[in-house]
């Protein structure tokens, strides 16, 4: 058992971390949640036995020497635990009366939550990368990688990786970009561009460096120098430039310092790690030779070199395979990146191969990525014109004007005809029984030079020779002279009497058929005939439809209403597609008649509205009306209304006059329910069944029924770093009656002050002068209404170096609240009664040696 004014102290010292917030409970299984590195002593949980005369509680399994237990319950840190060592402990605890166990053991876990005090950092402080000119910009060359041992599940793990700078950066142009979350390097849209790498001299194919350069220099140079090759400082300067080539960090081209941060790089108190980034550009020699052209058709010698391709890697293996799934294949490459065409191409068989070119290391490995080159096969002159159709056949009106136009001839040519050798010229070889046609030599538009008739001639045969620069073609064309127009179309009856519909008819539905016959050459434009509603079919409710050959269905396109339109007296007009000709008019032989009358039929009754929509303010009282409905029977039978869909039970309608109110009891709340829709039925009285439904929709408007909040109830300011507090205020309210708020403290103070960040944070400043903190802080929303809000706990005091709070300086409190006054008072009190136990124990000491003296004497006497 501990002391008991050490027991007394902690008891106070539990007391004051109630006041913070910690919870207490029965004693169960439970799981706590406690963050590493808190100020010790830490008060966690206070368990609460259920049996009689408990006198303490003990605690065992997985502690560490770092969690205990009081007499009273409270389970509480020695220690502070650290997540990075231990991420949870479990342990039992027992209720005890005296020394032995009445209620458990029960199982305790504690999860250890992370904080963020691990900086990330990468895993080299210097990295080295190279990029050939002209990579893609985005196709990432290298990456970097960084890691942190915080919690890897939470924000302080999140990872956010920025490009600082890059040296040199002439004319202030980033060359280099860098993929925020996977630390990928990749050049940007200038760096694709501007890239370029130092002048250097190729090796030979797996040669040394050296003796290429001495075989450049012996072939170039003329007559042979007698200098010794290391005594040459051209030879010298070439051939530290080419091993700089090969080993290019050595001496790189930029140098880029990159960054990452934690808490995904959104907070101010982010931890960073550096690093630098040397990169060197290299020469592309693997350079697309493509698009290649090549002529069809091409005589040989094959196979025949068309391109060729160099990889950087000088010892790299060449392989070509094909885009495409052809059955032909005809090229090839040898090792020295020779690209051979094995034979002839057509290019009426296909016009473009893509060849893909593969540079790859002895063990199959890619050393430079696959490349597209494009063959492009060019066109020769090996096919003559074709005619479309065996025999083209074209018609025209005898009396049309001269000039006028037959049609036009098709002819392909299957050469490309973005050449000259698909340009194709047409001209007339022959015309019978006369020549009356002309053709464009261009277009190849046939027109009829003068006036035809079909008592002259019914039909034409021509025959058109169609030529391009090296073929030639004839083709036949046949031209019908067609009847004119000098015949009317004459109905079989001119009245088809009276017909009767339910006004329920469907649409589509055919009423009758009529008939009319046209005494001009059938087949033809003047014989077609097709049928028109010309007079009583308002708003197009009836439509007639015609095969062209005399026959035609009046049918239903409408729905039909009798209260509308109880019949209908209609006019059909039978007309040709053709022109009349001239001084023959329509008359009543091509006109008909038919009535129609529509049978009423019983309907469900009509919403006056086709869309239903009301806005109702949240705090609208039970009882208020929102909306009236209107509804009407076709047939003026009385109807009644009801509601369906009212999940929420708030509404009630009039059944006679339709009038929806809010129920009585009715309490809407925008923040909870911003929407909702429900069902309008309308019915006949006396026929139920007959009834339409309709939606409504009511939006909720919001009102300022909601007073802003502050998000934090605690924070603490350091000593030695006072840094701003920030604090968030959050109100469910919608605009304007939430965000943007105003802040302010009561009365001004000389410790404090408030620094509005935008319209829901502020950041609280100390002073390091007096150290007290706020007790309220006033919100002013934006349309007028003040507030006062009480301020979460603000505590000043020593941190660590991670800027955690330790204690309160003890020569700068700040303001203790009811809690810590409860704890000085409780303090107090018990000294005070200890103070009197032990005055009353020497008291008595006293008044029993009084008595003893006093039975000693008598005894005497």
């Amino acid at each position: 058992m501990p002391h008991p004014l050490l027991h007394l102290l902690l008891i106070c010292l539990l007391i004051h971390a109630v006041g913070k917030g910690l919870e207490k409970g029965p004693l169960e299984d439970k799981v706590l949640q406690v963050p590493e590195g808190t100020p010790v002593p830490y008060a966690i949980y206070q368990f609460q036995s259920s049996k009689d005369g408990v006198d303490g509680f003990s605690v065992t399994g997985e502690t560490e020497g770092k969690i205990s237990i009081s007499d009273d319950g409270w389970l509480y840190l020695d220690q502070a635990l650290d997540w990075g060592l231990t991420r949870t402990h479990t342990i039992q605890v027992e209720a005890l009366v005296g020394s032995e166990p009445v209620e458990g053991p029960f199982t305790i876990t504690i999860n250890v939550l992370d904080i963020n005090n691990h900086a990330p950092y990468f895993n080299q402080t210097d990295y080295a990368g190279v990029v050939k000119e002209h990579t893609p910009a985005g196709v990432p060359f290298m990456r970097v990688f960084a890691t942190d041992l915080d919690d890897p599940h939470s924000l302080n793990a999140q990872l956010k990786y920025t490009l600082v700078s890059q040296i040199p950066n002439r004319d202030n142009v980033l060359l280099f970009q860098m993929d925020g979350n996977t630390g990928q390097i990749s050049t940007t849209t200038d760096g694709e561009r501007l890239l370029k790498a130092r002048d250097s001299v190729i090796s030979s194919r797996g040669g040394d460096i050296s003796d290429s350069l001495k075989s450049k220099f012996d072939e170039y140079c003329k007559p042979v120098q007698e200098i010794p090759y290391d005594l040459n400082p051209f030879y010298s300067c070439v051939l530290r430039a080419e091993s700089r080539r090969q080993n290019p960090l050595d001496d790189p081209d930029f140098t880029l310092i990159v960054r990452v941060e934690d808490m995904g790089g959104a907070s101010e108190s982010a931890l960073i790690g550096n690093a630098r980034v040397k990169i060197a550009v290299q020469q592309n020699l693997w350079v697309n030779p493509g698009p290649i052209i090549v002529k069809e058709q091409l005589k040989g010698p094959y196979p025949m070199e068309i391109a060729k391709v160099q990889s950087n890697d000088p010892s790299a293996l060449y392989r070509l395979v094909q885009k495409e799934r052809e059955l032909k294949f005809p090229f090839n490459v040898t090792e020295e990146g020779n690209i051979l065409l094995m034979e002839e191409l057509d290019r009426e068989d296909k016009a473009m191969y893509i060849v893909v070119v593969l540079a790859e290391d002895t063990y199959g490995n890619e050393v430079d990525p696959p490349m597209e080159v494009q063959v492009v096969v060019e066109d020769v002159n090996d096919n003559a014109p074709a005619c479309d159709q065996e025999l083209s056949v074209f018609e025209l009106q005898e009396n049309e004007p001269a000039e006028s136009t037959v049609g036009d001839l098709l002819v392909h040519d299957a050469d490309d005809p973005n050449t000259l050798n698909a340009m194709l010229e047409y001209s007339l070889v022959s015309q019978t029984p006369s020549s009356v046609f002309s053709i464009d030599s261009i277009t190849g538009r046939i027109k009829a030079k003068q006036v035809l008739r079909r008592k002259d001639a019914a039909e034409y045969q021509l025959t058109v020779r169609v030529n391009d620069p090296a073929f030639s073609t004839e083709c036949t064309v046949l031209v019908k002279v067609i009847d004119i127009n000098n015949e009317l179309p004459i109905f079989q009856k001119n009245d088809y009497g009276h017909h009767s519909l339910p006004e329920d008819t469907a649409v589509g539905h055919t009423l009758l058929t009529v008939k009319a016959t046209d005494a001009d050459d059938p087949g033809t434009g003047s014989s077609r005939i097709e049928f028109h509603i010309t007079t009583g079919n308002q708003d197009e409710v009836f439509a007639m439809e015609t095969d062209g050959n005399g026959e035609g269905r009046l049918v239903v396109a409408k729905p039909l209403d009798y209260e509308t339109s109880s019949s209908y007296n209609l006019q059909i007009d039978a007309r040709n597609p053709e022109p009349l000709i001239k001084g023959l008019v329509y008359g009543n032989t091509s006109s008909s008649h038919v009535s129609v009358a529509i049978v009423n039929v019983d309907e469900p009754p009509a919403f006056d509205q086709d869309i239903l929509e009301v806005a109702v303010l949240e705090n609208t009282t039970g009882g208020a009306t929102l909306l009236k409905v209107d509804a009407k029977d076709p047939e003026g039978n009385e109807i009644r209304f009801k509601l369906e869909g009212d999940t929420n039970g708030w509404l009630e309608i009039d059944p006679a006059t339709g009038e929806i109110k809010l129920k009585a009891k009715a309490v809407l709340d925008r923040e909870k329910v911003e929407a909702f829709d429900f069902n309008v039925v309308a019915f006949e009285k006396a026929n139920p069944d007959q009834s339409s439904e309709h939606v409504v929709s009511v939006r909720l408007l919001d009102v300022n029924d909601n007073v802003p909040k502050l998000t934090e109830n605690q924070g603490f300011v350091c000593v030695k770093n006072p840094k701003p507090l920030i604090l968030t205020a959050q109100d469910p309210d919608a605009a304007p009656f939430g965000a943007p708020f105003t802040f302010s403290l009561p009365k001004k103070s000389p410790n404090w002050d408030l620094i509005t960040l935008d319209g829901t944070h502020i950041a609280l400043e100390h002073h390091i002068r007096h150290f007290s903190s706020p007790s309220a802080s006033k919100t002013t929303l934006a349309w007028g209404c003040v507030l006062y809000l009480s301020l979460p706990t603000v505590r000043v005091c020593n941190c660590t170096d991670l800027g955690h709070c330790l204690i309160e300086p003890s020569t700068h409190e700040g303001k203790l609240g009811v809690p810590g006054t409860l704890g000085i008072l409780c303090g107090t009190l018990g000294f005070i009664a200890l103070m009197l136990i032990i005055v009353f124990y020497r008291m008595k000491k006293e008044d029993q040696k009084k008595a003893l003296h006093v039975g000693d004497t008598d005894a005497i006497l």
